[in-house]
């Protein structure tokens, strides 16, 4: 492979890091920067290699078997009663998630062009979306994920440079890299979680499966997402590097301000282009990510109806559009719709992490050869395992948010992780039990 299609490769996998990194993920490592410096830079490192062996799975299984995670999942439980509601679920979680978090997708991006725009929200906020939808219409998924891909190198670029500026110093970095550590706050555990949740999300699972395939080979794939994402988490790390120049309360106004302290003007212009350039790939990617969740699914028996230039796949992404849009012009949040999201999403992440690790197992779809390795699936029960104490923890979270002001105590913390403990085991020792009889016969 020359190093013109390599670097195609790279940009055609950076769908993937144009997902993640959106203004949740700006705001939240950007905040822990700020209140930890250093710190947390252990939690986007770990968020980032459980993403990458995620997304290497959901990508290879249209490879191997030639269908995506949610052809797969409905062949996983093709004999089971259960086989629609879960499909149902799933779908419906994703679509939900998606549309109440575009919404803060096109903020985000908006907030960023504030800050070296004078036009008016509301006209920047209909051009934002013209644009999105004008990609969103082209009728190839190739040539979409390659244009995700400048646009995160940009972002990344400018998130680099103004880290490199502010020279934090290396043994800092190091420390926090390497050493986990979660300092004595009550709020540092749940920027821990914030940083892994906004790094693995359920909907980019089914976008990294929909956009791979059958014309795709294993070693390109993975030369091209490992780069991908490992990018993608360095950029989460410079934001959060960007964050610790923050003192005081943080805020994007005080980090502009920080930053225009230490670099100039430039601060605060480079700041703006990196929060629009993440709110806008996100903005993109969400929608784009629906579509093709609702074409696995519900797409199988008439696959031509489907097809990415179609009205039914069309009408999957401009729904969402629309509805970021509209929430986003009246500048309100959806709140209930997002706190629902966040329960959905919340509890979908670990199910569809359990849902790769069986299809990824089952001799029938992925063939002896093709299954996980031990040390794969070791890997990846630890993954479901950090993924559901995270999922249960929203869970909780968002549902008791609907009724009252919720502080998570030790008693409840230490119960979350022993139930996710035994279900993370409980999985395994099925898995492994289920093999060895199909091994035996």
């Amino acid at each position: 492979m020359n190093f013109k299609k390599r670097f195609l490769n790279i940009l055609f996998w950076s769908v993937i890091s144009a997902a993640f990194i959106g203004p949740g993920t700006i705001t939240t490592a950007a905040k822990s920067g700020a209140m930890f410096g250093m710190q947390l830079l252990w939690a986007l490192l770990f968020s980032t290699l459980a993403c990458l062996l995620l997304q290497e799975a959901a990508a290879r299984i249209p490879i191997i078997s030639g269908k995506n995670l949610g052809q797969a999942i409905a062949q996983q439980f093709e004999k089971s009663k259960f086989k629609w509601p879960v499909l149902l679920w799933v779908l419906g979680a994703i679509v939900v998630g998606a549309a109440a978090y575009e919404t803060g997708n096109l903020l985000g991006s908006i907030a960023g062009m504030k800050l070296f725009s004078s036009l008016p929200s509301y006209l920047l906020i209909l051009i934002v979306g013209a644009i999105a939808a004008t990609i969103l219409a082209i009728p190839s998924l190739k040539i979409i994920s390659t244009i995700m891909g400048f646009a995160v190198v940009i972002m990344g670029i400018v998130f680099l440079v103004t880290a490199f500026t502010i020279a934090p110093p290396l043994s800092e970095m190091l420390t926090g890299i390497f050493i986990p550590k979660i300092p004595d706050n009550s709020r540092a555990g749940l920027l821990v979680l914030g940083l892994i949740g906004t790094t693995i999300v359920p909907y980019n699972l089914f976008l990294g499966s929909g956009i791979s395939g059958k014309e795709h080979n294993l070693k390109e794939m993975r030369f091209g997402l490992i780069i991908a994402v490992v990018l993608g988490g360095i950029f989460s790390m410079a934001v959060l590097v960007v964050g610790s120049s923050v003192t005081g309360e943080f805020s994007f106004e005080n980090l502009s301000l920080a930053l225009q302290q230490k670099m100039g003007i430039a601060g605060k212009y480079m700041l703006g282009v990196g929060l629009f350039a993440a709110g806008f790939t996100s903005s993109i990617t969400a929608p784009l990510a629906s579509a093709i969740t609702l074409k696995s699914i519900l797409g199988n028996k008439h696959p031509e109806k489907w097809h990415v230039s179609s009205l039914n796949f069309r009408l999957g992404w401009i729904v969402i559009l629309l509805t970021g849009i509209g929430f986003a012009l009246i500048n309100v949040k959806p709140i209930p719709a997002i706190i629902m999201a966040q329960a959905l999403n919340g509890f979908l992440l670990p199910f569809v992490a359990i849902f790769l690790y069986m299809v990824l197992n089952n001799q029938e779809l992925m063939g002896t050869e093709n299954t996980n390795k031990i040390w794969m699936n070791v890997l990846t029960l630890l993954v479901i395992f950090i993924t559901l104490v995270l999922g249960l923890n929203n869970v909780a979270k968002a549902t008791l948010a609907l009724f009252s002001k919720f502080e998570s105590g030790k008693f409840f913390q230490i119960s979350i992780v022993i139930v996710a403990a035994v279900l993370s085991l409980g999985i395994g020792y099925y898995t492994f039990r289920k093999k060895k009889v199909t091994n035996m016969k």
